[in-house]
């Protein structure tokens, strides 16, 4: 350990953690003395900090008393937690590059989450519960890591804390991101201020994995973003390495030895500094960690992605909801074509980009109506944003086993971005104010600790079992059943063998021609019917998220009805937590549930509705009733909105 304080007169120091029945350590610091390590004998076995998901997070109190002397006695409590971290690149068979994973308390965890934003576009407005409501919101979508990006700010001691409570991993970049910056000695000297004092603080956070040098800015350089010439490249890539490597790197790894220390994301990691720390290609998926966006190629097609190390970033837009956004507009402003709807897209061509995203699968909105045509395109931007995270995320889930052309062994999906700065068009899951898009709702599923996830290749249908656990007797089955889009009664039902899912990997438990299957099927078309399917024991007991795969675009399906769904809401006898019970006539596609203004979540949302009868459950975060949510609950599916 080491211990940082500064004391004007002698002073004797008392350190101990009482839980571990550690021995106190005496320190004796005389005046200017800032600094002293030591090692505190523990006589009890200490409990290991996993990450969420892979085991507990037992944090010790340390207590700290400082005994000035002739003077004051001082006394300080620190929460504190054991586990180890390592960054893995070395060689992999079958593979040319490097590997690029996390190894934690000696386990290699696959890393699930996404990128962490400021909470607020004013610091001094950031209250404890944003903060809270976010880290519980990344929590219940399954995540156990968030990327602190560069372009951002070094958060409050609360959210760290929170973290390491919650066992969310934290990427922490330093604030440097897509800029060139200077290397005069008072900027740098400033810098050199700023990466010791933040290490200081936030390395006793067990959350905190890895510390990154910047955001972009090594790829901003081999792709000359600012137009470099050649004959000044040579000058700018030294005082590149004059700031991150020779600066920031070098002070990280004296202040602390027990992390990690990338200089940028993305990056090649050690074949970047065996480049001169400027690689050719950071994108290269054989080394390090990607950051990939397509917002015009169909998002549908999982072979256009990346098959890379480790996703750092990517995503697609969408709006938030409407109860989001007429906070900050008039009726003048619902409309996709309105000075609103510009001023607040900060992404060149964004909302284009989205409206041919979504075309691509689904017809636009159409209704009459302008107001519900407006709202209707905000939810047909977030259907179309879900559905495109979800293709990718589970792609790089499931690649973690595979090598494929020398690429694959992805150990980590962080997608762009968690929550928002304001209310506006962005890649968020989680709107600003905490209210969940439909991506949110289905990260819990696609970030789900054992996972189904199929595919079409080659006309096959693929299933795979994807899982996180660190059991290699894990037996699994996979339910496949055809529904059609004009009836509730399954066209026909098949199982599979019961396969033995690698721990910690990807297995392939489901393999036919589809041909085949719609032929076995009978009346079943690729327009007429839809693909559900989970993993259970071979008891039969469901251990995956119910899951879908479209065997063309919804915008073709046959058969499909507005589904006329109603509903009813009921208290559910425990406290602010309410039954939603809906009825529908014709099977329904991405039923979304919203509630205006009233703070909470369900516990399921943008479904498919393969029944006739479905409950859901609302939770509330602040005292309401039952005629409240009725009053202000506006159900949509796919077919209502044209």
């Amino acid at each position: 350990m080491f211990f940082d304080v500064v004391v004007a007169s002698k002073a004797l120091v008392l350190v101990s953690i009482p839980l571990l029945h550690s021995e106190a350590f005496h320190l004796s610091l005389t005046p200017g003395q800032s600094r002293k390590s030591f090692v505190l004998q523990i006589n009890k076995s200490v409990s290991l900090w996993w990450p969420f998901g892979h085991g507990e997070q037992p944090l010790y109190e340390l207590e700290i008393q400082i005994k000035v002397e002739g003077g004051e006695t001082f006394n300080a409590q620190r929460k504190v937690a054991f586990r180890t971290v390592e960054l893995i690149q070395e060689p992999i068979p079958s593979s040319p590059g490097l590997s690029f994973y996390f190894r934690i308390n000696g386990r290699p965890i696959f890393l699930k989450g996404s990128n962490w934003i400021p909470v607020h576009a004013f610091q001094d407005q950031v209250t404890a519960d944003m903060i809270s409501v976010l880290l519980r919101s990344a929590q219940k979508a399954n995540m156990n890591a968030l990327r602190v990006w560069g372009g951002g700010v070094y958060e409050q001691d609360l959210f760290y804390s929170l973290c390491d409570t919650y066992g969310i991993m934290i990427w922490q970049d330093f604030m440097f991101a897509c800029a060139l910056y200077p290397t005069e000695k008072d900027f740098i000297q400033t810098v050199r201020e700023e990466v010791t004092q933040q290490v200081r603080r936030l390395k006793s956070h067990p959350s905190v994995v890895i510390w990154s040098g910047n955001n972009e800015n090594e790829a901003a350089m081999a792709a000359d973003w600012f137009n470099i010439s050649a004959a000044e490249r040579p000058l700018y890539v030294r005082d590149y390495v004059s700031l991150y490597v020779e600066n920031i790197r070098d002070l990280v790894l004296q202040e602390d030895g027990t992390r990690p220390f990338l200089v940028s994301s993305p990056t090649n990691g050690v074949e970047s500094e065996k480049e001169g720390w400027v690689a050719h290609d950071p994108y290269d998926p054989h080394y390090g960690d990607t950051h990939y966006y397509s917002y015009y190629n169909d998002c549908w097609n999982w072979t256009a992605f990346p098959r890379t190390r480790f996703a750092s970033e990517y995503g697609f837009q969408s709006w938030p909801s409407f109860s989001t956004l007429r906070k900050v507009s008039v009726s003048s402003d619902w409309d996709f074509s309105s000075k609103f709807s510009s001023h607040r897209q900060h992404h060149e061509d964004g909302n284009q980009q989205m409206l041919k995203q979504a075309e691509l699968h689904y017809i636009l909105p159409n209704r009459s109506d302008p107001v519900q045509r407006y709202r209707d395109t905000l939810y047909i931007t977030q259907v179309m944003q879900a559905q495109c995270v979800k293709i990718q995320t589970e792609f790089y889930r499931r690649s973690r086993s595979d090598i494929v052309e020398g690429k694959g062994h992805t150990m980590g999906t962080l997608y762009w971005q968690l929550n928002d700065i304001w209310q506006g068009p962005s890649w968020s899951s989680v709107e600003f104010g905490g209210k969940w898009k439909m991506l949110h709702y289905w990260a819990a599923d696609f970030y789900a600790p054992v996972l189904s996830a199929a595919v079409e290749d080659e006309g096959d249908l693929l299933i795979y079992a994807v899982s996180d656990t660190h059991s290699e007797r894990h037996k699994v089955k996979a339910t496949v059943k055809f529904f059609s889009w004009s009836s509730f009664d399954a066209v026909c039902s098949l199982e599979s063998n019961v396969t033995t899912v690698k721990a910690g990997g990807s297995t392939l438990v489901f393999q036919h021609p589809i041909s085949a299957l719609l032929e076995q099927c009978g009346s079943c078309t690729r327009r007429s019917c839809v693909v559900t399917f989970h993993l259970s024991s071979p008891e039969g007991q469901m251990i995956s998220p119910l899951n879908h795969l479209f065997l063309s675009s919804p915008r073709h399906a046959e058969g499909l009805q507005k589904p006329g769904i109603t509903f009813t809401v009921k208290d559910a006898g425990i406290v602010q937590s309410f039954v939603v019970t809906l009825r529908c006539s014709f099977p329904a596609v991405y039923v979304w549930l919203d509630v205006d203004d009233i703070p909470g979540h369900f516990n399921v949302n943008g479904f498919l509705m393969l029944s006739n009868t479905s409950t859901v459950t609302f939770g509330a975060w602040r005292p309401t009733t039952a005629e409240e949510i009725t009053a202000n609950l506006h159900i949509t599916s796919l077919r209502d909105v044209y």
